[in-house]
């Protein structure tokens, strides 16, 4: 998948949520082509919703290691920022998906209090440079559960061994893309 990941060449300096929206964009389209990716592998989804959801796991799985990415290139209070602006950008792109998909309610507080129950489940993950095989199997696991029963006994393999690694990849460039000065 081709995606713009850096700023224009013009004099402007991007500022942490400035860096943050970019990355909750370009983590919900890496989430939707792992989506396709799964689909073209004959995983079949039943629904929107349902299609949603594993957009979902992926991108807070996306969302918690650009958190772990970026503890070494930010301050805690511009992390703190950076992490919570992400969020908020994929809360409300969350929101208006299923408002699409499910008509108009409250999607917001469904979605955070996941990213919350999620990110503290990674944050208790090893990760060392890159996600661990942990972090990686239980994304699949997380993923394998939300597609039902339809293929079930393979996605955790698929997501592991080739959908994760491929969303990681994307992230670390887009994330060094975002922070690479543009001359």
């Amino acid at each position: 998948m081709r995606m713009k990941s850096k700023w224009g060449k013009n004099s402007k300096t991007r500022t942490v949520a400035d860096n943050a929206s970019a990355a909750a964009f370009i983590s919900w389209r890496i989430a939707q082509d792992c989506l396709l990716d799964l689909e073209n592998e004959q995983y079949q989804t039943d629904s929107l919703s349902q299609r949603m959801d594993v957009v979902v796991e992926f991108v807070i799985f996306l969302a918690h290691l650009a958190d772990r990415i970026t503890y070494e290139r930010m301050s805690s209070d511009e992390r703190q920022e950076f992490v919570s602006t992400m969020v908020k950008h994929l809360a409300r792109t969350h929101q208006s998906s299923m408002e699409e998909i499910d008509g108009v309610k409250d999607y917001k507080e469904g979605f955070i209090n996941l990213v919350n129950e999620r990110m503290s489940d990674y944050s208790d993950m090893p990760y060392d440079d890159e996600p661990s095989f942990a972090m990686k199997r239980y994304l699949g696991t997380k993923v394998q559960a939300v597609m039902g029963e339809h293929h079930n006994k393979w996605i955790e393999t698929q997501v592991l061994e080739i959908n994760a690694p491929n969303a990681i990849k994307q992230l670390n460039k887009a994330l060094d893309d975002l922070y690479r000065p543009a001359f």
